[in-house]
């Protein structure tokens, strides 16, 4: 079978400078659009985000309204069943999907930007946001599916060290709600909820749309109109997302059965739009997010044979998204690696990085930086995280730049300043079961 037009075109790369070119307005609906024209490729990405449609907004008592919803908006229309709505889509060519996350719900579509294409696609998006059919044997379905993969994942030792470790960071704050799912919470879901939860949460007030590929701001103007007809002027429900308070530290311990133990530490710290970002990444790939050459692994594994890998991470959010640790041992090895970690992490903290650590951690941050948007997809949504976090336009542009301008003391008095060692929850599943 030969590759289709749209296949092919998937696979060519952007160049830097025009991936980043990004223009922004609002419509006269106070719709933020943003836009990169790429007219090398004969395609269309466009993504709908909806602010305060995520997790962070679901009701007390009954998990996953928020995902279910976005899930069901392209599982059929009131015209068209699952079924003939994908075959619709599959004969244009289009990919249209749906998605949820903390923050938000999104959908979008993928397709040529011929204009007849083009707006049959944007038609099928139009349809799933304002005439979702909302099926009940398809909601059933994904229940429990949400169900079965719950359980599932409660029976692994990463998720339930995971899972507890959400509670610690965030015990009463919207972003912990994920970590309180549980099969009663999914079952007291109905279709009603998820019908109130699309009528007061999705409007044209709270959309971010965000459009990369083959046509002009007049065009992109256009079918943002039609992407968006008929949907609510606002929602009426809004979710300010409040700080996040300051917990005192504490460790669990959760037998499980195995050999290993999991091992997390961790701490709310990290906000999209900190002041300390660029110490904060840079500071991170030295610690444990730079794979081998950080000074976790290099410390855990090849000097202590602890771990066969172990990592830290960073995930920017609105308010103070998680700084984490995490790996894995053997059973009676966990004290002795957990203290290790807690060195390293206290070294770091108060020595900063060497010129040489900090120089190999700009070389891939910067070197793998242009990876970040090398197609239209990836592109797409670094547009729709520069609306949604109102991020300045030339923000990818300058990125490296900025990376680069930061210094080994920099890294060093942020660090100092924003982390404490004794600050961080621990959570250790698998010791002391069998």
């Amino acid at each position: 079978m030969k590759p289709t037009l749209l296949a092919l075109a998937l696979l060519l790369p952007l160049s830097v400078q025009a991936a980043t070119d990004i223009q922004r307005w609002r419509n006269r609906d106070g719709t933020q659009i943003l836009l990169v024209e790429r007219h090398e490729n004969p395609i269309i990405d466009l993504e709908v985000s909806f602010k305060g449609a995520g997790s962070v907004a679901n009701p007390d008592g009954k998990s996953q309204v928020a995902e279910f919803t976005a899930a069901l908006l392209t599982d059929g229309t009131q015209e068209l069943d699952e079924e003939a709505f994908n075959a619709e889509a599959d004969n244009i060519g289009a990919h249209i999907s749906s998605d949820s996350n903390a923050e938000s719900a999104s959908a979008g579509f993928r397709s040529l930007s011929k204009a007849d294409i083009r707006d049959k696609a944007a038609n099928l998006l139009n349809h799933s946001l304002t005439r979702p059919r909302f099926d009940e044997a398809v909601f059933r379905r994904r229940q429990i599916q949400s169900i079965t993969g719950l359980q599932q994942q409660e029976t692994t030792p990463d998720y339930t060290a995971t899972r507890e470790l959400t509670k610690l960071i965030y015990p009463n704050h919207p972003y912990g709600s994920g970590a309180n799912v549980t099969v009663d919470s999914l079952k007291r879901v109905s279709l009603d909820d998820i019908r109130a939860f699309h009528s007061t949460h999705y409007g044209k007030d709270n959309a971010i749309v965000a459009i990369v590929g083959d046509l002009n701001r007049k065009q992109a103007e256009q079918l943002v109109e039609r992407v968006l007809k008929d949907l609510p002027a606002k929602a009426t429900a809004t979710h300010a997302i409040p700080p996040v308070p300051k917990q005192a530290a504490q460790r669990r311990d959760i037998p499980f059965a195995g050999t290993q133990a999991q091992i997390l530490l961790g701490t709310s710290l990290f906000k999209r739009r900190d002041p300390d970002y660029y110490a904060l990444v840079a500071g991170n790939y030295i610690l444990g997010g730079g794979g081998f050459d950080s000074r976790l692994m290099k410390t855990l594994r090849d000097e202590k044979g602890l771990v066969y890998g172990v990592s830290s991470s960073l995930s920017p959010m609105t308010r103070k998204g998680p700084f984490s640790i995490a790996f894995s041992t053997k059973k009676d090895s966990a004290e002795d690696a957990l203290a290790a970690a807690r060195t390293v992490l206290a070294d770091f903290i108060a020595e900063g990085p060497t010129e040489a650590e900090l120089k190999q951690a700009k070389d891939n941050i910067v070197g793998s930086f242009p990876m970040t948007f090398d197609t239209n997809a990836k592109t797409v949504a670094i547009a729709a995280n520069v609306g949604a976090n109102n991020l300045p336009l030339d923000y990818y542009d300058t990125y490296t730049a900025r990376i680069e301008e930061v210094t080994a003391e920099q890294v060093r008095e942020v660090w100092h300043r924003r982390l404490n060692p004794q600050e961080l929850n621990v959570v250790v599943v698998g010791k002391g079961g069998r």
